[in-house]
């Protein structure tokens, strides 16, 4: 979706939207630590999220991979930064038809700063002389695809400000005259540079409306984090500095800490003000941390730390290819970027319904489902490659994770125990400790309302229902003796299979059970979560390589604990189980006495 039409929509409803920047870090390690920040933030639903674009495009191919995976990973909006600077046309076109193939809609486009080691911007043979030209060859070349936003300048552009700090009338109109023709040729948004005089961006908005600019001007707001950098990124932006912000700062600047604190109380005060005259659009300057950001929001009342509100039980897509998904199966619940991954490619959303997953479409097991960031490595390694003596130990590792004593699971992409899976642990940790290790599961809802903070989703409002479902590997003697008890519970429906393939089930192959749904004001039922034998088939394959592919690959080859792991493999069945009476059903019933 463009970003100019959510901004559009939040307008007519008188809603403040928010936004944050990043930048492409330097190293493989600190790309992880961006995804993990970023996935924690956009859990507070910006209205879209941008990557910057290296000087002189040093980061184009990471810039694009961060966009493909931001859009389509992290599931937010996505915005990319993309500049003149050594950028033939041949090389703008590859970056526009690469994002447009993502599913990307949203470009920032700027003329860019010079190389390094360069003091002023040179147009290359093939390339365009300004972000104007850039702006009318997308407006050309694709048409109305893309939304385009353009970079505004409060105190013009640094190039134009002369040595006194200041620039003249003369350049400061012609700055403005220019800024409108980017408008005019089709650019529909524009984000402003970071200042600190908030008068100053107010005149700057006045000043534009007089000359015809009516699209959304966004403030740029970067919270001050520490007393260096910013000193290095006012004079970088030849950014003016109020006589009391200089004040403040001055008797504090050695103590980090305290700059901090200081940088979002101000900050929190700049977006108060421009917020009461109107301008109801906020864009936070990251500098890739989360804190300070997100502080500020949380002192605006635009966000509670305490409290995600989820439009859906899964994030829902961004892709535009996507966005009318509203089903998916249970069994990617706690591997989303898995699921993502294998259905990127599918052609069979005409009415936003989960399709066949026997279609040629469906993504085959790829290596990327047991890739996981360098910083979980850690911690995975930690918890779970402990020696293992005998099957009671792995037991206890599941138990233990369901008790919220570990942080991680080889199943998992999620950090940690889910908060609906906290009301029944003390259940799990005891099918657990029985040998049935589960690896997903929701307790039973009846009409919990929609803004629950353990349960809730889709919005006040509504009220959500659930069926109770657990999802396992066990033995073929357990599975044996579960099935066996589960006749006296007609409510069950269950569904198993081996590594193999071998299977059984008490439903049909093309049964689907919807297992999580809610009824919200002036809508149809919404029925996000599903549980079917097709697709099922298609998760085991990854459910069980796990077990080898990331748990046991963290022993030496010759560990015993590896030859365990990989015997359970081979042996053991994946269970998925549901309640269907979500009013008076008790899933955890047929597991007693075993």
């Amino acid at each position: 979706m463009k970003v100019i039409e959510k901004i559009r929509e939040a307008e007519a409803e008188n809603r403040v939207v928010f936004s944050f920047e990043f930048f492409p870090p330097k190293t493989d390690d600190g790309v992880d630590n961006l995804f993990d920040r970023m996935d924690r933030m956009v859990q507070h639903n910006p209205s879209f999220c941008d990557i910057t674009w290296g000087a002189g495009g040093t980061t184009a191919d990471l810039t694009l991979d961060i966009a493909n995976k931001m859009q389509n990973m992290i599931c937010v909006e996505t915005m990319m930064h993309l500049t003149c600077t050594n950028m033939p046309v041949e090389k703008i076109d590859h970056a526009l038809d690469t994002i447009k193939a993502n599913g990307i809609q949203n470009v920032l486009a700027l003329r860019g700063d010079p190389p390094h080691g360069q003091d002023k911007f040179v147009q290359i043979e093939g390339g365009f002389a300004c972000a104007l030209d850039l702006v009318k060859h997308m407006r050309g070349k694709y048409g109305d695809y893309f939304g385009i936003t353009v970079a505004g300048y409060p105190e013009a552009h640094p190039e134009v400000i002369d040595s006194s700090g200041v620039a003249t009338l003369e350049a400061y109109q012609s700055d403005l005259a220019y800024l409108k023709k980017k408008v005019d040729a089709g650019a529909d948004l524009i984000v402003t540079q970071l200042f600190y005089d908030t008068d100053i961006f107010l005149k700057f908005v006045n000043d534009c409306r007089q000359i015809g600019i009516t699209c959304p001007i966004v403030p740029g707001i970067m919270p001050i984090g520490n007393y260096k950098g910013f000193m290095r990124m006012i004079g970088f932006c030849k950014t003016r500095i109020p006589a009391e912000l200089t004040a403040a700062l001055e008797p504090i600047k050695d103590n980090e800490e305290a700059v901090k604190k200081f940088g979002i109380d101000f900050g929190t005060e700049m977006c108060k003000k421009i917020l009461a005259h109107g301008i109801k659009q906020l864009h936070l300057y990251t500098l890739n941390m989360d804190k300070s950001a997100l502080a500020i929001l949380q002192n605006l009342g635009l966000i509670d730390e305490a409290k995600i509100s989820r439009p859906l039980p899964w994030r829902r897509p961004t892709n535009i290819y996507r966005v009318k998904e509203d089903v998916r199966p249970i069994f990617w619940a706690n591997r989303p970027k898995s699921y993502l991954t294998r259905t990127i490619g599918w052609d069979q959303y005409p009415h936003g319904r989960w399709s066949d997953s026997g279609n040629p479409s469906y993504g085959a097991l790829t290596d990327y489902q047991f890739m996981r960031p360098r910083s979980r490595d850690k911690k995975l390694q930690e918890e779970w490659a402990v020696p293992l003596k005998s099957v009671e130990d792995i037991h206890e590792r599941f138990a233990q994770f369901c008790l919220g004593k570990l942080k991680s699971s080889p199943w998992s992409e999620l950090d940690g125990l889910q908060p609906e899976t906290k009301i029944i642990n003390e259940q799990l940790e005891n099918i657990n400790l029985k040998g049935f290790l589960t690896i997903n599961s929701q307790p039973a809802v009846n009409g919990e309302k929609s803004d629950s903070p353990s349960v809730g989703w889709g919005g006040p409002g509504g009220y959500v229902y659930q069926k109770a479902y657990l999802e396992f590997f066990c033995s073929q003697d357990q599975l044996t003796a579960l099935l066996g008890k589960c006749k006296d519970f007609p409510s069950l429906t269950y569904l198993a299979v081996d590594k193999k393939g071998n299977s059984m089930s008490n439903v049909a192959p093309t049964d689907v059970n919807a297992v999580t749904w809610g009824v919200f004001p002036a809508k149809e039922i919404i029925q996000p979560t599903i549980v079917d034998p097709a697709s099922f088939k298609v998760w085991k394959d990854e459910a069980f390589e796990i077990w080898t592919k990331v748990w046991a690959h963290m022993y030496p080859e010759d560990d015993s604990s590896k030859s365990l792991l990989e015997k359970i493999q081979s042996s053991y069945f994946l269970v998925s189980l549901v309640d269907n009476d979500y009013i008076n059903g008790d899933l955890f019933a047929a597991f007693k006495e075993l």
